[in-house]
Parts: structure tokens; C-alpha cells; sequence
């Protein structure tokens, strides 16, 4: 698929009726995999970026040029839709126009930009520290004007729930509504209450994470289309990483693990060993 086809996949997800999860990735095998299973959009998050880049906290502490590259790499590795979560687009709002341009060119389908000060300043209190409204309707409006192809969704990420009332956050979503964005995405919910009083003030699709006792559909008929689970694939292959590792460093047989590991049928499949195959038959010889 090209670019803009995921785009445009990704963007009638949005549009469409249904909520549904992502998949996290973090390179191109793990990309690879959750397209094998029939995930159709993957998304790579700020902290899953540091955590499996840098094995950093979620610090804004690495680069565009490391977040962008990567992506690149999952990208032409899958047909995924990957949306990404770009924190605050590193900087200001020409920063923000950069980021936008950058992701675009790495093939990205969505780009959300978040309205938390990051780094954190010297001497803030809070961990979820936030730009002035106007600020970051600015940012919002670089983001829309930075984009080539139209497919390409731009979305306004606000953490304003973990620091202010339900009035401010709505006040909030309708401002960034009001830049051209194609969806919000709401971080810190933890009421249905929020979710209507922010509904009934913006027609947006909602991207949020999951609510505990909560059930899809509820969510779905409030206009929330993607519905984020955390990021369990990164903490499971770090669990099976460590098992590996211990069992074969205390002394254990290889064929110990052939029913907790990829079979090599399998290894071959997600690698494309048949391409290459070809591809060496043909031009090799």
C-alpha cells in the first residue's frame, strides 16, 4: 500500500462507526507480527519510543530525527496504518510544522500533537504542565497548514483532565477543534460524564484509552473510535526477553524453549525469506 492509502484506510477507521484498538509497535518485526494477526493500524507512542530506543523513562528525551527514523523502518516494514503520538511536535509551533513534515515524509497516517509543556520546566509542580489555549490552537493550525497530503490526520492530543476541571477541558477540545483537526484525542479520562460533556460541545471523533467497567460499544456510541489498551506488547516482550535469557544463561538447552518461541516457519514468514529468494534468484544470478 501506498502512503496515502493507509492514510485514507486509517482516516475511514476514524470516520467509520466502530471503536477500535491499535496495535503498539516499536520496530519493524513488531510491526510485522501484529499485521499477521489482522491488525490494520499500529500506533507508536512517545514513551514506547524512549523505553525501547533509549530504555529511558517517558522524558521527551529522544530526538525527532530517532522518532522519525524509526518510523521510516516500520513503515516500509508493514502496510500498517501507524498513527503517532509526536508529544509536544519538539518545540514551539514552527517546530510543529517540521515534526508534521518529517512524519509525513516517514510515512506516517496520523500525527497527534499534545498540549503538555515537555521537557518539564525548572521548578513546575506538575507533571502534566499545559501550554496556554491559544498557544497550542497555534501549534494546531501549524500542524494542519504543515501537512502535503490531505490524507494525512492531524490530531489534537490534551491531557487536560489530569490537571483541570471538566469546563477548562471542554473549553479546551472545542478550541482545538476549531484549528481544522481531524480528531481529538482525550488522555486522563476517567469519567463517561467528561466523555458527553465533551461530545455535546464538539462532533470530532475521540481517541481516548480504555475506562475501567466500561464497555466498547458505550464508548463507540459516544463518538470514541480508537480506544488505546496501554502498551502490554512492550512489557510482554521484555517478560519473554528476560525468561530467554535466564534460562539459557543458567545453563538450559535451546530446544527447552521451542514451545514459548516463534517456530522457524514462522521466523521465515515474517523476515520475507521467500522474497528475498526470488529476488536473489532473479538478479543474483
Amino acid at each position: 500500500m501506498t502512503p496515502t492509502e493507509k492514510r485514507q484506510r486509517f482516516r475511514a477507521i476514524l470516520n467509520g462507526p466502530r471503536c477500535v484498538s491499535p496495535a503498539t509497535v516499536f520496530d519493524a518485526l513488531s510491526a510485522r507480527v501484529a499485521e499477521s494477526v489482522g491488525y490494520e493500524v499500529g500506533i507508536l507512542s512517545g514513551s514506547v519510543c524512549a523505553a525501547t530506543m533509549l530504555a529511558a523513562p517517558d522524558l521527551a528525551l529522544h530526538s525527532l530525527t530517532e522518532f522519525s527514523d524509526q518510523l521510516r523502518r516500520i513503515t516500509r516494514a508493514s502496510n500498517l496504518s501507524v498513527f503517532v503520538d509526536a508529544d509536544n511536535g519538539y518545540g514551539n509551533a514552527l517546530n510543529v510544522m517540521r515534526t508534521v513534515e518529517e512524519l509525513e515524509h516517514a510515512g506516517v497516517s496520523g500525527v497527534a500533537i499534545e498540549d503538555v509543556i515537555m521537557p518539564a520546566r525548572f521548578g513546575s509542580e506538575s507533571a502534566t504542565e499545559l501550554v496556554s489555549v491559544d498557544e497550542m490552537a497555534g501549534k494546531l493550525r501549524a500542524a494542519v497548514a504543515a501537512r502535503r497530503d490531505p490524507a494525512l490526520l492531524v490530531v489534537a492530543r490534551s491531557a487536560s483532565l489530569k490537571s483541570e476541571k471538566t469546563a477548562s477541558a471542554v473549553a479546551r477540545a472545542k478550541a482545538y477543534a476549531a484549528t481544522g483537526v481531524d480528531a481529538l484525542f482525550i488522555v486522563g479520562m476517567k469519567k463517561l460524564e467528561d466523555l458527553d460533556a465533551i461530545r455535546a460541545e464538539v462532533r470530532l471523533p475521540i481517541i481516548m484509552g480504555t475506562m475501567p467497567g466500561v464497555k466498547r460499544e458505550e464508548l463507540s456510541a459516544r463518538g470514541v473510535r480508537f480506544c488505546l489498551q496501554g502498551h502490554p506488547a512492550v512489557a510482554a516482550s521484555v517478560k519473554a526477553l528476560r525468561d530467554t535469557y535466564a534460562h539459557l544463561y543458567a545453563g538450559g538447552a535451546p530446544e527447552d524453549l521451542k514451545s514459548k518461541i516463534a517456530t522457524p516457519e514462522e521466523m521465515s514468514r515474517l523476515l520475507g525469506e521467500d522474497n528475498y529468494r526470488k529476488w536473489r534468484a532473479n538478479y543474483l544470478h
